[in-house]
């Protein structure tokens, strides 16, 4: 009797202790976690002008790159100046500027590792219908800045070490005059601001076409000055050097660099603004000498 009752607890038993030794039906495998990568090798920190941000040619580009790449672009807009020193200081990833001469010096000191031609648009003068200054069509820049000049009209300058602002420098040297006084108003700010602050005041000022064209319908100014050589306004990717800065995120600015450079891209610049313009508001000019821009 006693082994019959007996047989029954030893067979309850060899049950749980195949369970327990791994005996009973396997289970499914967890799979291994996707490595992922970090978002700070992700993040690129790109310092530009104020004048591809206000144009709204960044807010279409940057998110078809993101959507591309998979990087997430963290945009610095202040003027040429300051997005040189950035880079200058390793404190960007990239830069996309329109300052040639300091842009030289930049890629001399080795603080930048490349520097690559992208687009190109012009400088132009705008100021109230009216003319006070009577500047309209004149062959020159230099020419209509010593007009106004001469006759104390409002000229509102940037006056942010932009390239805008290193522009209009270079011209008021040409024509040998520094401005000062009452007529002469340096805002500090960035090119649309800038151009609000004209606008408000009926003055005249010195723009790239593109921030203009975008603004256009918001301004009561006009294009008095145009097409000169002299004007041609020239923009530059250039990627910080990771040898000499550490903490930048290199190929995440190279990969930036050929997107921007790239043929679907160009042709992207090629079409901005014209379904609402007329015109587009850059020209692609990856590939091209500067000696044969606007030709």
């Amino acid at each position: 009797m006693w082994k019959k009752m007996l047989l029954p607890a030893i067979v309850l038993l060899l049950a749980v202790t195949m369970i327990a030794t791994g005996c009973a039906a396997p289970q499914e495998a967890v799979p291994e976690p996707t490595p992922t990568v970090p978002t700070a090798a992700k993040e690129i920190i790109l310092a530009t002008t104020t004048s591809t941000q206000d144009s709204g040619l960044l807010d279409r580009l940057i998110p078809m790159f993101e959507e591309e790449t998979g990087h997430i672009v963290k945009t610095i807009a202040v003027g040429s100046g300051a997005a040189l020193a950035l880079g200058e200081r390793g404190e960007a990833d990239l830069l996309l500027v329109h300052a040639p001469e300091r842009e030289k010096r930049l890629l001399e000191s080795g603080n930048a590792s490349t520097r690559e031609l992208v687009m190109f648009n012009d400088f132009v003068i705008v100021g109230p219908a009216d003319d006070p200054a009577g500047i309209k069509g004149m062959a020159t820049a230099a020419e209509a800045l010593a007009a106004i000049a001469a006759k104390e009209s409002l000229f509102v300058s940037r006056g942010d070490n932009s390239g805008t602002h290193i522009k209009e420098m270079s011209i008021w040297s040409k024509a040998e005059i520094e401005p000062a006084g009452n007529w002469y108003m340096e805002t500090g700010s960035g090119m649309g601001d800038t151009l609000n602050i004209t606008s408000e005041k009926q003055g005249y000022t010195l723009t790239d076409r593109g921030t203009y064209l975008a603004r256009k319908e918001q301004l009561a100014l006009e294009i008095l000055v145009e097409g000169e050589a002299a004007l041609l306004n020239i923009y530059h990717v250039m990627q910080v050097n990771p040898d000499k800065f550490p903490k930048v995120n290199g190929p995440g600015a190279r990969a930036f660099a050929d997107f921007i450079l790239s043929p679907t891209v160009q042709e992207e610049i090629t079409k901005f603004g014209v379904d609402r313009f007329g015109q587009p508001l850059f020209f692609p000019a990856a590939g091209k000498n500067v000696e044969d821009l606007g030709n």
